[in-house]
């Protein structure tokens, strides 16, 4: 009777562990639900760089140089990604400008919103302002959202929104930044603010500064005339310009005009396409 009683305590702690299957064999602990999958691109959606591998990309926003002072969330890879039709048109855009001895280059191409939600937080966050002497030294940083800065949706979400400048071939290498260095304000000039190998169009890029409407009247001379050069070369092929920020253009008419993509900025995204 001594080993029936052994057997039976035996039987009553393992069922009471929760291991007993009711088959009378034990049941490992099921194992983790798996991560929902990324979401991938439309079909729509293509790799600069598959269309015109010409045309050069400084993607800001995966590295510490940009206004928030890391690298921002959802930017996986260096790559800038658009609608095709978009992409196209920059094409047609950089073939006459290679004609004229320049070249362009973008910072930032599509945006995820997970990178909105980024910005969002790092706006909210009124403790940060290790990037303020660049890129927002004459604002507060509370005043980012009322003066619109800072949105909590983004035209760059839908795909067919850029960010550029150009550079004159043949193009200098532009220089790593690194962390912590010494910032200069982003409307110094050319020669004292961080060294992009753009041409000269008055202010830096995401320069948070009335110097950056593109149409301010205090950028007189080559720097305006560079401001024009490339206006007018976008403009040419569909693009509409933000007058706030002479970085910034939108392809029309947008294959998605009220769709906020959150796919990652990374090649899988648009693999195969």
């Amino acid at each position: 009777m001594t080993g029936l009683a052994t057997a039976f305590r035996t039987l009553a702690v393992v069922a009471a562990a929760g291991l007993l299957a009711v088959t009378g064999s034990v049941v490992a602990p099921a194992p983790p639900a798996s991560a929902a999958p990324e979401p991938k691109a439309p079909r729509e959606f293509v790799a600069l760089g598959s269309v015109d591998p010409t045309i050069l990309q400084e993607m800001r926003y995966t590295t510490e140089h940009n206004f928030v002072g890391e690298p921002v969330d959802g930017y996986r890879q260096p790559l800038c990604i658009l609608t095709r039709p978009a992409a196209e048109a920059l094409h047609r855009a950089q073939v006459r400008l290679l004609a004229r001895g320049y070249t362009l280059k973008v910072y930032d191409c599509y945006r995820p919103q997970r990178a909105v939600d980024h910005f969002v937080r790092w706006a909210k966050d009124l403790e940060d302002e290790r990037m303020k002497k660049e890129f927002y030294p004459l604002v507060d940083k509370s005043r980012l959202f009322a003066d619109g800065y800072i949105v909590e949706k983004s035209g760059h979400s839908r795909g067919s929104t850029v960010d550029l400048t150009i550079v004159r071939l043949p193009a200098a290498p532009t220089r790593a930044y690194v962390p912590g260095e010494k910032l200069v304000e982003c409307w110094a000039p050319q020669a004292e603010r961080f060294p992009d190998n753009s041409v000269d169009m008055g202010t830096g890029y995401d320069c948070f500064d009335t110097r950056s409407h593109t149409e301010d009247p205090r950028i007189q001379g080559v720097q305006r005339a560079n401001r024009q050069l490339l206006g007018g070369s976008l403009a040419e092929q569909g693009f509409v310009n933000l007058p706030e920020e002479w970085w910034h253009f939108t392809f029309k008419p947008e294959p998605f005009p009220a769709t906020f993509f959150d796919f990652p900025v990374a090649r899988r995204s648009v693999a195969g396409h």
